[in-house]
């Protein structure tokens, strides 16, 4: 068994010496640990200091480190082209040439005939421009994969033959166009004059002295 060391007289122990070495790498230890915990304090005070934000999810449980990201702001809603003006009716319309001609037509383009006419210039009938429209819009909806797996058939089910029937039908708007691949043809089909009331209020607002207004 090892020796037991016994104090000396007087009861007192002689203090441990380190190496001056060993005692250096102690002191640095200590102040690497002290600054550790100065940077960690400073750190918990800047969490405690800052509102939680209103939309973060941690908020309520006072967590204000897990902020949320701002939020990001909402696409425009669309609008009917009929609906759009100068040049951005123009650049809808560009867009919409090129989803007819490149897709719309390349696959779903029926044989030009009598009974399914086409036009060239389709650009130029304003209704066959809302209808088209209105099926591009439907058609981007629908092939989001938040429509399912079924959207597509919905739109080609509820938009797309309803759609074209109108639009290529042998009484419709294109009716006094293309017949005939081989004899392109383009003509506007005029409308229904305005009503009778129309016209005799245009009549009154004329004779008031006001062309084109009503009697002040």
């Amino acid at each position: 068994m090892p020796e037991s060391i016994d104090p000396p007289e007087g009861g007192e122990t002689e203090p441990v010496r380190l190496p001056e070495s060993d005692l250096e790498s102690i002191e640095a230890s200590v102040r690497k640990l002290l600054d550790q915990s100065a940077e960690q304090a400073r750190q918990l005070d800047s969490l405690a200091s800052a509102p939680p934000p209103t939309d973060s999810p941690f908020g309520a449980f006072g967590m204000p480190g897990f902020a949320a990201l701002p939020p990001q702001p909402a696409p425009p809603e669309p609008r009917p082209i009929l609906e759009l003006e100068g040049e951005e009716y123009e650049d809808e319309l560009d867009a919409l040439s090129d989803w007819v001609d490149d897709f719309l037509v390349r696959v779903y383009g029926a044989e030009v005939t009598t009974a399914a006419p086409w036009c060239e210039q389709w650009q130029e009938h304003a209704d066959v421009v809302a209808w088209l429209h209105a099926l591009w819009l439907a058609y981007q909806q629908h092939k989001d994969p938040e429509a399912g797996l079924s959207g597509l058939f919905v739109w080609h089910r509820d938009f797309l033959t309803h759609a074209m029937a109108t639009v290529r039908a042998a009484g419709g708007p294109l009716s006094a166009c293309m017949t005939d691949p081989d004899r392109p043809a383009h003509r506007l089909l005029p409308g229904p004059p305005p009503s009778s009331r129309t016209t005799a209020e245009t009549a009154e607002s004329e004779e008031n002295g006001a062309p084109g207004q009503g009697a002040g």
